[in-house]
């Protein structure tokens, strides 16, 4: 296990190095000075340039990415050109709110998920099944940008039941989180319903009923574990792109997390900011893959790292 995960970590390592190296050539392509955006039409031209010498763009892009690289190695991205104080800080006063609001939809997701799987599995052609199918399948396909205005638009404009925006108490989470999970729930109803169809005809499930298992045992002891698997394994990906998917969900809501500031930054051609929310997220795709990676040797003992 241990040369196993000494591996991943150098495979990390170069993953983190090449999405630093995309957002340096990425944010230095788009167009639009940051120097001139931060003091604005009424600064004179020496402003600008003085402006420019102190944030170190006036330097060769070499001498930058230099810079920048081992700056990284630091976690030493400079200051935030709008918010003026460390781009790391600044995004780290904003990352525990959209792991609530990650964690919040992944918890949904699994609880909501897996029991209409289940019930669409043991219920195969009936009417349960077809409306937990149809029900996931539109899950699936609504964007979330478009589900969130009109989650607002029904239950904080016309019921006035939820508040529309903002962070607060629970009321103000249910909005964002039921949005960002509703995809996810989707994706595992489907997956745990056609897990389930392929191994309840598997010869252990029916040597389980020839002992005089009941059906709720059979299900819960021999049919689920098996696929919970590839259910790891899409959990796994999903809490990465709920991380992402984040980025719109909180803009829609005004959740003040770190997508909602790396929208800003992008904006504001705030480069610090933007490098620092990146490698955050990339760090938490790379942290997830891992741990879904050694959990199956957990769920399956057959499974050894060597």
């Amino acid at each position: 296990m241990s040369t196993y995960l000494g591996g991943r970590l150098v495979y990390a390592l170069f993953v983190l190095w090449g999405s630093l190296t995309i957002v340096f050539v990425a944010v230095r392509v788009v167009p639009g000075d940051p120097a001139q955006m931060m003091i604005g039409a009424s600064g004179t031209r020496q402003d600008v340039e003085a402006l420019r010498h102190r944030l170190g763009l006036d330097q060769p892009v070499g001498a930058q990415y230099a810079r920048y690289l081992a700056g990284a190695a630091r976690l030493d991205f400079g200051q935030s050109l709008r918010l003026e104080e460390p781009a790391v800080q600044a995004v780290g006063e904003r990352l525990p709110a959209t792991a609530l609001l990650a964690g919040s939809a992944m918890a949904l997701a699994v609880a909501t998920g897996l029991p209409l799987g289940i019930a669409a599995a043991i219920r195969i052609r009936s009417a349960v099944d077809y409306l937990v199918s149809v029900a996931s399948l539109l899950g699936q396909s609504v964007p979330n940008f478009w589900l969130g205005i009109m989650f607002i638009l029904v239950f904080a404009r016309w019921l006035r039941w939820l508040p529309s925006a903002g962070i607060g108490g629970m009321r103000h989470l249910v909005l964002p989180a039921l949005t960002l999970a509703l995809l996810l729930i989707g994706v595992l109803t489907r997956l745990v319903r056609s897990g389930l169809l392929e191994v309840i005809g598997e010869d252990y499930v029916r040597s389980a009923y020839a002992k005089g298992l009941s059906r709720r045992a059979v299900i819960a002891r021999h049919a689920v574990p098996n696929v919970l698997i590839p259910v790891d394994t899409v959990v796994g990906l999903q809490l990465g792109n709920l991380l992402a998917g984040a980025v719109i969900v909180e803009t829609v809501f005004g959740w003040p997390g770190a997508g909602r500031l790396l929208v800003d930054a992008i904006g504001n051609r705030d480069y610090p900011v933007v490098q620092v929310a990146v490698l955050c997220i990339t760090a938490g795709f790379i942290l997830i893959n891992l741990l879904v990676d050694v959990s199956y040797a957990y769920l399956d003992p057959r499974i050894r790292y060597r």
